[in-house]
């Protein structure tokens, strides 16, 4: 993990930091409520919605059992392309 921080907040890395808004939050709620076998949580949740949002549907993680489940989009149509 500390790599990975170092990466992140290294100028010349290609990771973007994303902030979170209040819309993202309250996305992060109706997904949280709509996969609720799931308790998702604010951090699972928020990383599922800004993906929504910015219509990037990959996500780096290793909690599979989630995002492997989630489903994005207005019809909740779209699942998450899990990384690595």
């Amino acid at each position: 993990m500390r790599k990975l921080i170092r990466e992140i907040v290294d100028p010349a890395t290609t990771y973007e930091l994303e902030p979170v808004s209040a819309a993202d939050l309250a996305r992060s709620a109706q997904l949280d409520a709509k996969f609720h076998q799931l308790q998702l949580g604010l951090v699972d949740g928020v990383v599922a919605a800004v993906a929504e949002r910015r219509r990037i549907p990959r996500v780096l993680t290793t909690d599979r059992r989630d995002f492997a489940t989630v489903r994005i989009g207005a019809r909740y149509n779209q699942a998450l392309m899990l990384l690595p």
